[in-house]
């Protein structure tokens, strides 16, 4: 059955396309942020430890959210790792670095998951497609908050 939600099929397609990146990117960080929750040491062990966890639970949500919005654009998700080492912005963490590196990383993973975030709005608002746009605005949101909360442990 044809999708009618007043949204062209052309603008659908480019809305979907950019959602799977943002998918890419969102699961990418899951699965690094997970990684580093089990393989943190050092001083900030239990802070980092339970930080880590709380994102990782955020960002396995949100990776539902992302994916069932490009089925309701009428696309498919993409949903392997080969598909998301495609697609994704964000490169896979070598070896077990320090904490301080993780946090690094971390806060270049939210940044980046921004940025590709952001990138989709005009595509989303062209079309009037509201339903995108809040989406992004809250990934958005979440994700530059998370980004600010991991930089303030590399402060002195």
């Amino acid at each position: 059955m044809d999708i009618d939600i007043g949204i062209k099929k052309t603008d659908r397609a480019k809305i979907a396309e950019g959602l799977s990146h943002l998918l890419a990117d969102t699961y990418t960080l899951y699965l690094k942020t997970h990684n580093f929750h089990w393989n943190v040491t050092g001083p900030m062990f239990n802070t980092l430890h339970v930080m880590f966890m709380t994102q990782y639970t955020e960002l396995s949500l949100a990776v539902d959210l992302i994916a069932e919005r490009i089925r309701s654009l009428g696309h498919y998700a993409p949903g392997s790792y080969s598909d998301f080492a495609k697609l994704s912005s964000i490169k896979d963490a070598e070896g077990t670095p320090k904490a301080v590196e993780m946090i690094k990383q971390l806060v270049a993973g939210q940044e980046a998951v921004v940025r590709t975030a952001r990138s989709i709005f005009p595509a989303a608002e062209k079309a009037g497609d509201e339903a995108t746009a809040d989406l992004l605005t809250q990934r958005i949101q979440l994700h530059e908050k998370t980004a600010w909360m991991l930089r303030s442990l590399l402060e002195d």
